[in-house]
């Protein structure tokens, strides 16, 4: 199946993409891939109504086919041929899209079982990007798409991070440039007008509850996986977004987890996430990656993926450390991707403890 020949479009503001969005369409109505920006990380497209685009997603992410995808429309009416919508996925849809919010309804015979892992339910995201909204809209079909990345590594913030992972796996890369928010869209399963947070992203579990009075937040979201539990949306694997590195996260006071990192940064193989105000503290030899200020969520968000990413570039990197997220507000979203990256290993930095072997 492999390599494929792999083109590239570099589109922007200031040119005219109505070429590259039609050869990209076409391709994607004949049962190909294509990579496309949107606003919170590139997505990996295949036609939604076709079994065999989505088998070619999973080959080409190196991704399990229990892992359902998403299915991205270009209005959040679109979904009405694929899913069984409700009263609650329209007073989601009025406030939060097009955005970064994926709902899971019921799916409808539309859509074939190999784009939802099995399951009788199906996720609809209506993304924001003009891009992406272009390539549906030309293409005619709805686009299922997870993260364009090979399976298990950070997800990809630009089209380098794309390129990287599917170049000769794919037909087609639009590069768009960067994206805006910098994690995979907000995960919502409705059941009777409720709802349950199974991924948390830019649209908040406060924001959530001022539309749904009624949402609770699933224990996948903050915590492993239970043994032969099923995967009911992406992301949810107990490792994910994993740098090559082993990824350990810090939680303590403060001045306690600075002066932990600022000994460790002077170590050989050591690599450093750390906030931006850090940066004049560290070592001078010390292998750093930024990841924003302490209290920039939003920076941190967009920053988090590429820090990775920039991390596993760097040579003789053996282990890497980083502050723990908190779990409040946009910090439930950096908290649920840190503890995937790092597969859950958190340590607690007591000033008595000298050092982690």
């Amino acid at each position: 199946m492999f390599p494929v020949e792999t083109k590239v479009f570099k589109l922007n503001t200031s040119t005219d993409h109505t070429n590259a969005i039609y050869e990209a369409a076409t391709v994607l109505k004949n049962g190909g891939l294509v990579v496309f920006p949107t606003e919170t990380v590139y997505g990996l497209g295949g036609d939604a109504t076709n079994p065999d685009a989505a088998q070619a997603i999973y080959a080409a992410k190196g991704r399990p086919s229990d892992n359902p995808l998403i299915i991205h429309v270009a209005d959040p009416a679109d979904a009405e041929p694929y899913a069984v919508t409700c009263d609650a996925y329209y007073r989601l849809a009025r406030h939060f899209m097009p955005g970064p919010l994926t709902v899971i309804l019921p799916k409808k015979d539309t859509i074939p079982f190999s784009v939802t892992g099995g399951l009788d339910s199906v996720a609809v995201r209506c993304p924001s990007h003009p891009i992406a909204r272009q390539l549906i809209q030309a293409s005619g079909v709805p686009i299922a798409a997870p993260s364009a990345n090979r399976s298990g590594r950070p997800s990809p913030t630009c089209a380098a991070h794309a390129i990287e992972d599917l170049c000769g796996r794919v037909d087609i890369i639009l590069d768009g440039g960067d994206c805006e928010v910098g994690l995979e869209s907000t995960i919502v399963k409705l059941e009777d007008n409720r709802g349950i947070l199974l991924r948390p992203g830019a649209i908040t579990p406060d924001d959530l509850r001022a539309v749904l009075t009624d949402l609770s937040i699933a224990p996948a979201v903050t915590a492993a996986l239970a043994q032969g539990e099923r995967v009911l949306s992406p992301g949810m694997k107990y490792r994910h977004y994993a740098p090559a590195a082993p990824l350990t996260l810090l939680e303590g006071k403060d001045e306690d987890v600075r002066a932990f990192l600022i000994r460790q940064a002077a170590l050989p193989g050591v690599g450093i996430l750390c906030f931006d105000e850090e940066i004049p503290l560290m070592p001078a030899n010390a292998s750093l990656f930024p990841v924003g200020a302490r209290h920039d969520l939003e920076t941190q968000a967009h920053r988090l993926f590429a820090a990775l990413r920039d991390a596993d570039a760097a040579p003789h990197i053996e282990k890497l450390y980083a502050h723990l997220p908190p779990m409040e507000g946009l910090g439930l979203a950096l908290y649920n991707r840190a503890i995937r990256a790092a597969a859950h290993t958190i340590v607690h930095i007591d000033p008595c403890v000298p050092k982690i072997d």
